[in-house]
């Protein structure tokens, strides 16, 4: 198991679309941090929330775990992969684990350059600036979030081969569907893998997300349920994985 999550691991750092993305991920937080403390003026309670999740791994993470996995058929290399590594339930787990780890090392790199960078400007203009155990959980809550996501990319990547269908069909998820069903029942959103679950556990306030106040879960629930998400596709992508055609 060690040598092939070994494999993955190299595998994903070496493609043109990891480095792609990681440097999409890079730019997009580090412009909206900027933005963010140039042309706003955070308030003590809010700072910590409006500057310091401006990481924006989970999106690209998800992505990038879709494409890594889907991209095995799109490529025809899903042959030859399963010839090196037969058990398929080992070759599910160590792409699971392999783009886990990889959102938490890309969060936590993002998340430290977005902590700085926020420091430095928030302190040039005398706004204030959160106590240094405060940033270093929130860079915390930013990579064990990131790192799920990677997971359950995977999972969505290999239940929905189709690339296109599958990042599109997440983005449509992510950013239609479940805002809008956070103000239509928010009890029912609050479950949703990508928005409510997700600001649970980053310890976000729901109500600047549509929610109504109290209604998100609490970061412990909040990740269980993600767990189940992460389990449940994962569960079925292996099945599929073992009566699929890999030819």
């Amino acid at each position: 198991m060690t040598a092939l999550l070994r494999a993955e691991l190299i595998k994903l750092r070496t493609t043109r679309t990891f480095l792609a993305l990681s440097g999409a991920t890079i730019a997009t937080s580090l412009l909206i941090v900027v933005l963010t403390t140039l042309l706003s003026e955070p308030s003590a309670d809010d700072v910590l929330d409006d500057v310091f999740t401006s990481d924006t791994t989970t999106v690209f993470i998800t992505i990038l775990a879709i494409v890594g996995i889907s991209g095995e058929w799109r490529h025809r290399t899903i042959t030859s992969s399963l010839l090196a590594s037969p058990d398929r339930l080992r070759f599910m787990a160590a792409k699971t684990l392999a783009f886990a780890a990889a959102g938490l090392l890309l969060s936590l790199a993002v998340s430290i350059a977005v902590s700085l960078v926020g420091w430095v400007i928030l302190s040039a203009r005398d706004l204030p600036v959160p106590e240094f155990g405060d940033i270093a959980g929130q860079v915390g809550r930013n990579a064990f979030l990131a790192m799920l996501s990677g997971a359950f990319g995977v999972g969505i990547g290999a239940v929905v081969r189709n690339q296109p269908v599958a990042i599109v069909g997440v983005l449509v998820i992510a950013l239609v569907v479940e805002p809008v069903l956070a103000g239509l029942a928010g009890e029912v959103a609050r479950f949703g893998p990508f928005q409510g679950l997700q600001l649970a556990i980053q310890g976000l306030p729901g109500s600047d997300f549509g929610f109504e106040e109290g209604v998100l879960l609490g970061a412990g629930a909040a990740t269980l349920g993600m767990l189940a998400w992460i389990g449940a596709f994962f569960a079925a992508g292996y099945t599929l994985l073992r009566v699929r055609d890999v030819e």
